[in-house]
């Protein structure tokens, strides 16, 4: 039992960990496409994008193949992520969610 315990811990840190992730470099060059609605490094200069900095891998993957299965729609978007891969979307967010923001309090 406590082997099995130690296992799946094992499995679930395996999971998470961001060297498991997609390819943040490839990601970032992927990313062109992002930045005239999503900003250079994730930060949003059109009002009506989201930030992306920061944002976690699991969120990010998950709404780039909401949006590439039509489950989620936006005019732009959903155009934009209907021909990505899913190493595509694991390199996207992989840069992403790598990018440290800064929270500062005035």
């Amino acid at each position: 039992m406590i082997r099995s315990l130690a296992a799946a811990a094992l499995l679930c840190l395996a999971a998470a960990s961001p060297a498991l992730a997609g390819d943040a470099q490839a990601g970032r060059t992927k990313a062109n496409t992002c930045r005239p609605c999503h900003g250079a490094d994730g930060i949003a200069t059109n009002p009506g994008a989201p930030h992306l900095a920061a944002q976690p891998h699991v969120y990010l993957v998950e709404q780039l193949k909401n949006f590439r299965s039509g489950k989620r729609t936006d005019p732009v978007m959903t155009v934009i992520a209907r021909p990505l891969t899913d190493e595509d979307i694991d390199d996207l967010a992989s840069w992403y969610s790598s990018v440290a923001i800064e929270a500062k309090t005035p």
